[in-house]
């Protein structure tokens, strides 16, 4: 059986001020080419196909196009929604869908009802288990702590358990959408902390020959039988390293799984630069820089006069402008983002109220009422 996994499509998202639909739409048409190409039979999809709960028109019309053209060749589609996606509004119609191939898995009850797909050697189980928002779904999995690792533990039992009844030599893929630990972030993943841990163990999916991970946007792979396919387009600088692909999964008789990477279309390179002004604008080794889309970080002890316009003269595509100033060895010289990575939303928020109310530290009861307040937009979110 041969798969093609990928993850975190967010149609209708951009980079900065530049949309990126036409990008998404040659990302979809290649990704059905390919799928055609090399004889794909089921194409997996581990949620945020949509960058929010109601996505614009556009996003919707490229997400239908793909649809149709995959049921045309006949190649199954798995896809679970995310925490980007409406579940409810991802699943209207997917008992109709299903009848052209279209499998679109967003109930988290149904979790241990998995689509079954058939080859030479036998049956192959894939499952779906969409994001699980704990404070969503803690009563449906009977759990009492409203943590990530309890909710998807769960699940995972309930696959187990659904896999264990069945025929001898039944194959199974399961597909989520989940921050498991030893993965590494980006700067546009939406944080998920918020209801309790965010990781969940890499051992969870064990009992299963292949897990389809969704959620982090760098292709990764955590063991041979956990992966992660990552986003097929950059949505921050942060992703200007990456690599971006798909994954080519062969799942032999056994089980056994051989995984081909695949790279995806890239639109236009992201390029990071940072130093003086005077320095961007003379540096012959930047010259390259001109047809990428550019983040400089300007180091000048003092904010020079009009960088934007001057640095958008050498680089056409410059796209966004920070400021370091150069320090001394006593000052700390990382960027805002950087001193907010690794901090949860309940850590900067009180943090913020520190810093516009100083002297003044939150008590016990404040800190109650803004995770509360967290709490409520993040399960309004879910359910939307």
């Amino acid at each position: 059986m041969r798969f093609l996994h990928t993850s975190d499509w967010h149609l209708g998202r951009g980079l900065h001020r530049v949309p990126l639909l036409d990008a998404q739409r040659r990302f979809l048409d290649h990704l059905v080419d390919t799928a055609r190409a090399r004889q794909v039979d089921a194409v997996l999809v581990a949620g945020d196909i949509y960058d929010r709960a109601v996505p614009p028109l556009a996003a919707v019309e490229l997400f239908d196009h793909a649809l149709r053209r995959l049921a045309e060749a006949g190649i199954a589609a798995v896809m679970i929604s995310g925490n980007h996606d409406s579940a409810r509004r991802l699943g209207v119609g997917a008992p109709l869908m299903a009848g052209a191939g279209i499998h679109l898995l967003t109930d988290p009850a149904a979790c241990d009802r998995p689509v079954l797909l058939r080859d030479a050697y036998g049956d192959v189980a894939v499952y779906g288990l969409p994001y699980l928002e704990p404070a969503l779904v803690r009563e449906e999995f009977a759990v009492e702590a409203a943590r990530h690792s309890a909710v998807l533990g769960a699940a995972m039992d309930r696959v187990r358990a659904d896999l264990a009844a069945r025929p001898d030599g039944t194959r199974a893929v399961v597909l989520a959408h989940a921050f498991v630990t030893g993965g590494a972030t980006s700067d546009s993943e939406r944080d998920i902390t918020a209801g309790g841990a965010a990781s969940v163990p890499v051992t969870l999916f064990d009992g299963v020959h292949y897990a389809a991970l969704g959620h982090l946007h760098g292709c990764q792979t955590l063991t041979a039988r956990v992966r992660y396919s990552g986003s097929p387009l950059a949505y921050s600088f942060s992703e200007a390293a990456h690599r971006k692909s798909m994954w080519l999964v062969d799942l032999d008789a056994t089980g056994a799984v051989h995984a081909e990477r695949l790279d995806c279309p890239v639109p236009r390179p992201l390029a990071r630069i940072s130093g003086r002004l005077a320095d961007l604008l003379a540096d012959p080794a930047l010259e390259p820089h001109r047809a990428h889309w550019v983040e400089a970080t300007l180091t000048d002890p003092a904010r020079p006069a009009e960088p934007m316009a001057r640095l958008s003269a050498r680089f056409p595509h410059l796209l966004a402008l920070a400021f370091a100033p150069e320090r001394t060895a006593s000052e700390d010289r990382r960027s805002y983002a950087e001193r907010l990575r690794g901090r949860d939303d309940q850590r900067i928020a009180e943090d913020f109220i520190a810093h516009v109310r100083p002297g003044q530290e939150l008590d016990a009861r404040e800190r109650a009422e803004l995770r509360r307040a967290l709490e409520t937009v993040r399960v309004r979110e879910g359910g939307a």
